[in-house]
């Protein structure tokens, strides 16, 4: 089946219709050791309560995964992982460094 924009139109001198193909997005997302990292923490009010960012983290996301689920139970608050990112409920930036420090990552 034709696209509805390609119709009637002519192909053949070196042209190319742009939504044809779908290359897969290569994420920078290299593996790094902990001590490699350069975390920041960024903070955003959602719905009337903060939530504490800290990225960006080089991890597989079974590992980013795994980190979340410790952290969230030595610091007692909920959280989520978003893409390169860990978000935790509340404003406690300095608790979530002293965890992270004792693990190896480094801060900007």
């Amino acid at each position: 089946m034709e696209n509805l924009f390609e119709m009637g139109a002519n192909f053949d001198d070196g042209w190319t219709a742009d939504n044809k193909d779908k290359s897969s997005k290569k994420s920078s997302t290299d593996i790094k050791a902990p001590e490699k990292h350069q975390l920041y923490f960024a903070k955003e009010k959602r719905r009337g309560k903060v939530v504490t960012i800290v990225k960006p983290f080089y991890l597989e996301k079974s590992n980013l995964q795994a980190l979340l689920k410790v952290l969230k139970k030595k610091l007692g608050t909920g959280g989520t992982v978003k893409e390169d990112s860990l978000e935790f409920q509340g404003d406690i930036p300095e608790k979530i460094r002293t965890h992270l420090k004792v693990l190896n990552y480094r801060f900007k």
